[in-house]
């Protein structure tokens, strides 16, 4: 299968969807991967190292997108959308619960796109997004830790503190991937550590896995508050896979907040868990309400793109490679199915027809409803190939299948 990797055009989003490893193992697979010219510059992989793993440098980012199984980082912005179509299998982060545009772009395209962030095993594990909520939660308290600084705004509190003075406290909403990493930095950052959850069992696994070194909550809209009006960092961790973060943290209780105390909601590429957040850049990350620093860049591991580029691509590699060798025959994976957020002009992620308010349809409906229209339209003479694009439709394979090969950098 042709193979596209565009460069990332998301302000300071430096990540690559595949690293010179991955290009490797594709290759070796008997696929044929297209590279926009500098799409690994930002994650220090030079164009030579894939070139030396068998990609073919292209000059545009066009040439990349007319690929039949595009691999990307981040969900596509409005100068892409003109990309999009039918016949297009994208792989990528997507978050469509919080952007109803790209939402109805794909649908409008018939675009068939598969969210990393909605992968997921028997046992309710997102195995492509762990990697990158492990960067952005430890990331989150030095963030934080940068802007209780004075001279970022913040109220001049080190979150480590120093001998006779107390150290700082972060309160964690969440004890999932995010809220767990989260916490390990902030615990290493000397940090007073309070990590709220709904889960009595993920409670008691921090509780032992951290040896009671921080406060573990039961998550109540009272004890919330209490934790929150206590913090001078707060990190927002929750998530409903595919669906927009539940609000935590109304703009009424800022006002329980001491003036310059910082706030991370690493969920705000899913709306949120803070009332008042909205997404920012890593050039421009913060803002000020009632009083209190919001720092809400929505694609944090964008900043340390080799690290987060290398941890994703591990994971991807494997479902990538059965994209690519089985096309729509992939998605009999349950996982990859679960993944699947648009086919032909169908809504298939129900979570996100809930926060969208639109029709969402069952996967194997939409897969199945698609393979009839075709088979009825396979009598109706073609109006001829596409040219020089070699596009065809999505799942269909110039080659015979071969075994996955799995690889990638260490």
């Amino acid at each position: 299968m042709l193979i596209g990797i565009p460069k990332e055009v998301k302000p300071q989003e430096h990540r690559v969807a595949a690293t010179p490893g991955a290009v490797r193992s594709l290759v070796a697979g008997g696929h044929e991967v297209l590279l926009e010219a500098g799409a690994g510059i930002g994650s220090s992989f030079a164009d030579d190292a894939f070139r030396e793993a068998g990609a073919t440098i292209v000059a545009s980012a066009g040439e990349a997108w007319g690929a039949d199984l595009v691999l990307k980082v981040k969900e596509p912005v409005r100068d892409e959308y003109g990309y999009l179509r039918p016949d297009l299998l994208l792989f990528t982060f997507l978050h469509l619960a919080a952007d109803g545009d790209l939402t109805r772009a794909l649908l409008t395209a018939g675009t068939t796109a598969i969210a990393y962030e909605t992968v997921q095993l028997e046992d309710g594990t997102l195995p492509l997004l762990t990697p990158m909520s492990e960067v952005a939660g430890r990331m989150a308290p030095q963030a934080g830790a940068v802007h209780l600084a004075r001279s970022h705004g913040g109220r001049g509190v080190l979150l480590g503190g120093v001998p006779g003075v107390e150290a700082g406290s972060v309160t964690v909403l969440g004890g999932g991937v995010v809220g767990t990493n989260a916490a390990r930095t902030a615990l290493g950052l000397g940090a007073r550590v309070t990590v709220l959850d709904t889960r009595h069992a993920r409670l008691q696994v921090l509780d032992d896995v951290f040896q009671g070194r921080l406060q573990t909550l039961a998550s109540t809209p009272a004890s919330i508050a209490d934790a929150v009006a206590r913090a001078d960092l707060v990190v927002g961790a929750v998530l409903l896979p595919g669906g927009l973060a539940p609000r935590l943290v109304p703009r009424a209780m800022l006002a329980t907040m001491q003036p310059g105390s910082v706030i991370v909601d690493v969920a705000v590429d899913q709306g949120g868990c803070v009332e008042t957040i909205h997404p920012t850049t890593h050039h421009d990350p913060t803002y000020v309400v009632d009083g209190v620093v919001h720092y809400g860049v929505a694609n944090m591991p964008g900043a340390v793109p080799n690290t987060s580029s290398r941890a994703l691509s591990h994971q991807t590699l494997p479902y990538a490679l059965q994209l690519a060798d089985r096309g729509l025959g992939a998605l009999e994976d349950p996982a990859l199915l679960r993944g699947l957020s648009t086919h032909q002009g169908r809504l298939t992620c129900a979570p996100v027809g809930r926060a969208l308010d639109l029709e969402a349809v069952d996967a194997r409906e939409a897969l199945a409803g698609a393979a009839i229209a075709r088979s009825a339209g396979a009598a109706t003479p073609s109006s001829g190939p596409r040219t020089g694009t070699g596009h065809q439709e999505p799942g269909a394979t110039r080659r015979s299948p071969a075994g996955i090969v799995k690889g990638g950098e260490g």
